[in-house]
């Protein structure tokens, strides 16, 4: 559901960002066949950001844009961004 939120918020016209991994970004960016459009189907009008979010520097800068940003959405499986010390409580800290 993340990407087809932050897609309408970006239709919308909100600034929309989306955080990615170094290197090889989104998984998605690499689907073939039927799956070839969807990155750039659902993520249109989104600006990407590459952060290592399993590192404290990544942790931080995303936490800055955080402190930035209106609303935060998120797409990992459950606990993951609890892990990451990138949960409920860091945002709502930094916000």
């Amino acid at each position: 559901m993340g990407p087809v939120c932050g897609l309408i918020l970006a239709d919308l016209g909100a600034e929309v960002w989306k955080v990615e991994r170094p290197g090889r970004g989104d998984d998605t960016r690499h689907l073939s066949g039927f799956g070839a459009g969807f990155f750039t189907c659902f993520n249109r009008n989104k600006q990407s950001l590459a952060i290592d979010l399993k590192h404290d520097r990544g942790r931080e800068l995303f936490l800055d844009l955080v402190a930035q940003a209106d609303v935060v959405i998120e797409n990992f499986a459950p606990g993951t961004v609890d892990r990451l010390g990138i949960g409920w409580e860091q945002c709502r800290a930094h916000s």
